[in-house]
Order: C-alpha cells, then sequence, then structure tokens
C-alpha cells in the first residue's frame, strides 16, 4: 500500500454554532493546535500525499491558519451548505486528479486515529470501491446505523428510518469514509437529494456502489476516535481524552509524572526519560526536554528548551527562547524569556532574566533583574562564565558582566563591568541617630490631624 497514492479530503465549511465563537469551530485547539490540524496530522500518519481543505464559513482566516499547519494543502470553497456529498465534491477538481485513495474525513474530529484510517485504505487495496467507518458508542441512540449482510456493508441507515431491529444494532457510522479514486466521482455524481432536507448525503454512495456491483465494506475504530465536537464541553471532553493519551505515552516511554492527571502537554512536546515532573506543570507549545530533568510543581514552559539534569521550578516561568544547558537551574518565582542559562549556572529565586546570556557556573542572586527594554526597544545583557550577581540587583542593558565578576549586592549596574571585577552601583549607607522617632512622631501627628478633619 505504500505506492499507493491518496487524497485526504478535510469537510471543514461547518459554522459551528453551538461553539458560539466567532473563530470557525476547526481552528478551536486541543493541546494547542487547532482540532483540524490533528486531523491533517493523521491523514498524513495514514500515507495522505494530498490534502484538500474545504472551508466555507471564515474561509480567509481558515487559510491564514492553514498556512501553517498545512502549508501544501489546497483549498476549496463550499458557498452553500447541501449537504456532505456536495461539501466533498467542492474539491472535484484535487479528487479528479487520479489518486488511487480517497479519504474523506471531518475536520471536528481531532481524536481520529491513523491507524484507523489505514484500515479502510488496506480494504480499497484489497479491492474494496468503498470502505466506511464505523464505531460502537456506549449507546447507539442517535447515530446512523451500518447495515452489513455476509460481511459486506449495504447501506447506511438513519436512525429515524430504521426498523425496530435495525435500532438494535450497535455499530455505527462515523461519518468517515475511503473511496476508491477511480470510482470517486462518478459515485458522488450519482448522490441525489430527494429527501426531506433536500441535500446530497455522502452516505448514499454506499447503496449506490452495492448497486453497481462494487465491493462495499466497513472498518472500526474505537468510540474515542470518532468522537466529533460541537460545543465548548465536548472539546473540553476531547482534551482530557488527548492528554490521558500522551501521558500514559509520556510515562511508558520512561517519564515519571508524580500526579498525572494535572500534568498538560501539548501537541509538538519533548520529553526525555527519566524526567522527572511534579504536579501542575504547564507545558506550552516548543517545549523540548533531555533526559534526566526535573521539572518541580506549579512551572509554566512554554517555547523553551531544557537540556539533561537541569532542574527548574517550583513556580518557574519558562517564555520562549529560555535555552537551559545541562545542570542549570531556574528556581522558584523566577522568569526566563529570550536568554541562555548555561552549564551549571543558578537563577534561583525572585528573578527576571530576559535577552541574555548567563555563563557557565554563573550564580544570579535572588530579586535580579535584567532591565532589557526601554519601552521601545530590547536589549542584551552578558553574564559570564563563574559570575556573581547579588541579590537584589538590576542590570541595565545593554551591558555585561566579565568572567569572574562580582555585583554587590542591591546595585544598579550601568556599565560594563570587567572580568574579575567588583562592583557597586548604590547609594552610600547613612545612618542619623534619633531620627527614625521623630519621624515616626510627625507622621503620627499628621495622620491624627488629617483624621479630626475629616469628623
Amino acid at each position: 500500500m505504500s505506492q499507493r497514492t491518496c487524497l485526504s479530503v478535510i469537510l471543514a465549511a461547518g459554522e459551528g454554532t453551538r461553539m458560539k465563537s466567532a473563530v470557525p469551530k476547526v481552528l478551536h485547539a486541543i493541546a494547542g493546535l487547532p482540532m483540524v490540524a490533528h486531523v491533517v496530522k493523521a491523514a498524513e500518519a495514514a500515507g495522505a500525499t494530498g490534502l484538500a481543505l474545504v472551508i466555507g464559513h471564515g474561509a480567509d482566516e481558515m487559510r491564514k491558519a492553514a498556512q501553517k499547519f498545512a502549508p501544501k494543502a489546497e483549498t476549496f470553497v463550499q458557498e452553500k451548505r447541501l449537504g456532505t456529498a456536495h461539501a466533498v465534491l467542492a474539491a472535484r477538481e484535487a479528487i479528479s486528479k487520479d489518486y488511487d485513495d480517497v479519504l474523506v474525513m471531518f475536520g471536528d474530529t481531532p481524536l481520529i486515529d491513523a491507524q484507523a484510517l489505514a484500515a479502510a485504505r488496506q480494504k480499497l487495496a484489497a479491492g474494496a470501491a468503498v470502505a466506511v467507518i464505523g464505531f460502537r458508542p456506549p449507546s447507539p441512540t442517535g447515530y446512523g446505523r451500518l447495515i452489513e449482510k455476509d460481511g459486506h456493508l449495504v447501506a447506511v441507515r438513519e436512525e429515524k428510518d430504521c426498523s425496530d431491529e435495525e435500532k438494535k444494532i450497535g455499530f455505527c457510522n462515523a461519518g468517515m469514509m475511503a473511496v476508491a479514486g477511480k470510482h470517486a466521482l462518478r459515485l458522488l455524481d450519482k448522490v441525489g437529494n430527494d429527501n426531506a432536507k433536500g441535500e446530497f448525503y455522502l452516505t448514499d454512495i454506499v447503496e449506490i456502489a452495492g448497486a453497481e456491483g462494487l465491493d462495499v465494506v466497513a472498518t472500526e475504530a474505537s468510540f474515542e476516535s470518532a468522537l466529533g465536537i460541537n460545543n465548548r464541553a465536548e472539546l473540553a471532553e476531547a482534551e482530557a481524552i488527548w492528554q490521558a493519551r500522551r501521558r500514559r505515552e509520556a510515562m511508558l516511554s520512561g517519564v515519571t509524572l508524580i500526579a498525572p492527571e494535572t500534568v498538560y502537554f501539548s501537541h509538538d512536546t519533548e520529553i526525555g526519560t527519566d524526567t522527572i515532573v511534579e504536579p501542575n506543570v504547564w507545558f506550552g507549545p516548543g517545549v523540548r526536554i533531555a533526559s534526566g530533568a526535573k521539572i518541580h510543581a506549579f512551572s509554566h514552559i512554554e517555547g523553551a528548551t531544557i537540556a539533561s539534569n537541569c532542574d527548574v521550578g517550583p513556580f518557574a516561568r519558562l517564555r520562549p527562547g529560555a535555552d537551559l544547558r545541562n545542570k542549570a537551574k531556574v528556581g522558584n518565582f523566577c522568569e526566563v524569556k529570550q536568554a541562555t542559562i548555561e552549564e551549571g549556572a543558578k537563577v534561583n529565586h525572585l528573578t527576571y532574566i530576559g535577552d541574555a546570556r548567563v555563563g557557565a557556573a554563573a550564580n544570579i542572586g535572588a530579586g535580579t533583574i535584567t532591565c532589557n527594554y526601554d519601552g521601545y526597544s530590547k536589549f542584551f545583557t552578558d553574564i559570564g562564565e563563574g559570575a556573581f550577581v547579588g541579590s537584589n540587583s538590576s542590570l541595565v542593558a545593554p551591558v555585561s558582566i566579565g568572567k569572574g565578576g562580582y555585583i554587590a549586592s542591591g546595585s544598579v549596574i550601568t556599565e560594563s563591568v570587567p572580568d574579575d571585577a567588583l562592583a557597586f552601583g548604590r547609594a552610600r549607607q547613612k545612618t542619623i541617630p534619633g531620627k527614625g522617632k521623630e519621624l515616626r512622631e510627625r507622621f503620627a501627628s499628621a495622620a491624627a490631624a488629617r483624621k479630626k478633619a475629616a469628623e
């Protein structure tokens, strides 16, 4: 089958009114990725060599989004919503390109398993003209039933049209199917709209193909894989399923999740073996973690690279561009953005490091910040290997601290510091005996006067 070509037609034109959103339904995200992009990934994993997105509501927004997750996809607009077969035919130009297989999928089924799609394609490779993907929900009520006879699919029957006996069937229509490319357009063009809604139903090709003597079969996907998303409650349910799958995958690959149900991954999170993740950690898009790292509780990480044996958190925030090298430490209530923390360097607590380099084995004291933004532009701070920055220091960029440099606590550093130099950037302390008592008495008297005036 590896040599067979395959077009995936993904129907994504629905308005999704039940989402109650200005955003097209299929662009709502699961694990930080639009649900239609999950469908695209499944199609590609199943061997799709061409992609056709049928769009409608929010067409311009859909095209813009598709450039990110499916840059090679062709887009086709369904001007009027006249049924699923009509939607597929919006991609007539793509379907006519003599693909061996045509997969018809829906943009609101983000959990679809690539293996289920590949199984349907296998049926086409074995000679079937149509392979409909079915599933077995806990209750079939409301779903179309797959009517089989002698191992062949003879009809897809809507529940309202089912006999009492057919309503007992638990094998239901998931909506997705694979059609042999050489038959696809002919079968689709034969679909009529002689029904109560006056729509062209994709499922009609089952009986049309059967009437031509073509082989029509059903394959089975899991209930979870076939779930369609219609509202935000179902979106949350799908997110929970996706997260549960990913957590299990991570743990089986050698990652320790102490409280798995509290850890949230993004679609592209990479995490190495022997990494330990404590409770309530959130991984946004673009996170790569090597082996042996420890991510402490309540950390928020996005767009960051974390090398082996690093220690992060608790309550740490790593923003895009954070790059932690081997054995680096970013502790509690620290924020790192667009900065490299080199091997063995420590940013222990209550610190902001942005647009900077912290050299190997350097130590950044509590409350230190890099002042990287002047309201208009960003500037770089370079902290050399083995430097020591005392607590509560402000490093006003652009500035550099040389190798082995030492910054006294409470300093505001506005000029670069040479290697091994000691820098003070604070006012000299002055102590006035008795002045504290005098100030207290003056402030108390003023407060009493204000209170009396207010009465």
